[in-house]
């Protein structure tokens, strides 16, 4: 995997785009990769330590890519010992802050700042980007880290933070945020004392990381209330861990399967991780098995419209809202998807509508079980999806990450070749998305940008 260096910019064009010609049933096996959402953080987590650690399962993502050159800028020495396992050793941290190239590109600079206050007593750090989806502030984190001992002085572009040694405290979440509560167990995990992280985020990748961190020499304690415990400890040592499966990557493919009227078996995919989704995908018409390796996914009879409303963990991923959307467009009836997790997450429906005639409304108003945070809120954060509609082949520019798999899904279902640009956002999070699909018998190809 190639490590950006100082003198190029992350993410600046696409590589190629995809022409795919819909209408064919997908059929075959893929193998599930390591999560995105946890295997960036555990990279981060190795900065605890100056002791060399190792990580399996690491997707070859460009969003891995960026992070391993946001570590080496900062002293760490990365190598590959095989094709999705990476050795980071970190003896010294040589800099205590990022070059400007890194600022808007992703979340991941503000979760560097508990790590590098243990290593270095400061740090100044880009202010965070990423998808275009909400405003995803950070105040959580600040405020949580003010409370722990340390000083912080906002920049323009990046924010200051300095601390003699953090000290242990009780934090409680506004909101369960995934962010917020990686940032403050990295920095709770050495501080003195004891933290309480209260109305925590427990997601899947979360508890990856407790586990990867408890192996270091962590003391954390995840009680059944969102409560997160931490005993400071006075160092970490070197691990060996092995990322979990992505979740989002497994039930894209699901949704795939069910929508084209396939078969997929993901190698790697765990029930427990996708309860909620196998629910809804289940009401929608579709239906999965068990193997020996993971999980089958396809069509058990004609597909029918229900209601999905987004939420914190257990409840139904915001990141899977995407692809079961465009799956819904093939559904009889009207169904309703309440985003109540980003203001922002339907930035992509306008296309699948004014392009490919899906019959998509977008609306303002909470049509979820409840009344949301964004309730009487200028946004619009419910989509209204009647089906089912034939799909039309377009050319589709991808805005975000999860977006993109809901376009690449659409253009699989659509009937005549589609031109999808912008592949570099999916590429941040999917692995080798073109020769997974095309393993599975998808009509995909590509072109130079």
């Amino acid at each position: 995997m190639h490590i950006l260096t100082s003198q190029e910019q992350p993410m600046a064009a696409d590589r190629h785009t995809y022409r795919i010609t819909g209408g064919v049933p997908l059929h075959g096996t893929v193998e599930a990769s390591g999560a995105k959402n946890a295997v960036t953080k555990e990279l981060v987590a190795t900065l605890l330590t100056g002791e060399p650690c190792v990580l399996h399962g690491v997707p070859r993502i460009l969003e891995v890519d960026l992070v391993l050159g946001m570590l080496t800028e900062l002293g760490t020495q990365v190598s590959w010992l095989g094709e999705h396992t990476v050795r980071v050793h970190t003896p010294e941290v040589t800099s205590t802050s990022l070059s400007s190239m890194y600022s808007g590109v992703n979340r991941i600079p503000i979760l560097m700042m508990g790590p590098l206050l243990h290593r270095r007593g400061e740090t100044v750090v880009p202010l965070p980007g990423g998808c275009t989806i909400g405003k995803r502030p950070i105040d959580f984190h600040l405020r949580g880290l003010a409370q722990m001992g340390a000083d912080i002085v906002d920049r323009p572009g990046s924010v200051k933070v300095s601390a003699d040694r953090l000290t242990g405290a009780h934090v409680h979440l506004p909101f369960p945020s995934v962010g917020a509560t990686e940032n403050l167990l990295l920095a709770a995990v050495l501080a003195k004392g004891t933290t309480v992280i209260s109305n925590a985020a427990v997601e899947p990748e979360i508890v990856d990381l407790v586990l990867m961190l408890q192996k270091m020499g962590a003391l954390i304690t995840i009680d059944t209330d969102r409560t997160l415990t931490v005993s400071g400890v006075d160092e970490l040592r070197g691990v060996e861990h092995h990322t979990v499966a992505d979740r989002i990557e497994i039930a894209s493919f699901a949704a795939a399967a069910v929508a084209t009227d396939g078969r997929i078996e993901v190698r790697g995919a765990r029930q427990d991780h996708l309860i909620t989704f196998l629910n809804v995908l289940r009401h929608v018409g579709g239906e999965f098995n068990e193997t020996e390796h993971g999980l089958e996914f396809f069509r058990a009879r004609p597909l029918t419209a229900t209601d999905v409303e987004t939420g914190v963990h257990p409840g139904f991923m915001t990141d899977w809202q995407q692809p079961m959307t465009v799956l819904l467009t093939q559904a009889t009836g009207t169904s309703v998807v309440h985003e109540t997790i980003y203001e922002d997450r339907f930035g992509y429906a306008q296309q699948l509508s004014d392009s490919m005639g899906a019959g998509i409304e977008l609306t303002t108003r909470c049509l979820g079980a409840a009344a949301c945070r964004w309730h009487n809120r200028d946004y619009q954060h419910t989509a209204k999806i009647t089906g089912p509609t034939p799909l039309k082949a377009a050319d589709l520019v991808i805005p975000d990450l999860r977006a993109g798999f809901g376009y690449v899904l659409a253009a699989l279902v659509a009937d005549g070749m589609s031109t999808i640009s912008g592949t570099r956002y999916l590429e941040r999070g999917y692995e080798e998305p073109v020769a997974k699909l095309t393993a599975v018998g998808a009509n995909i190809t590509t072109q130079p940008a």
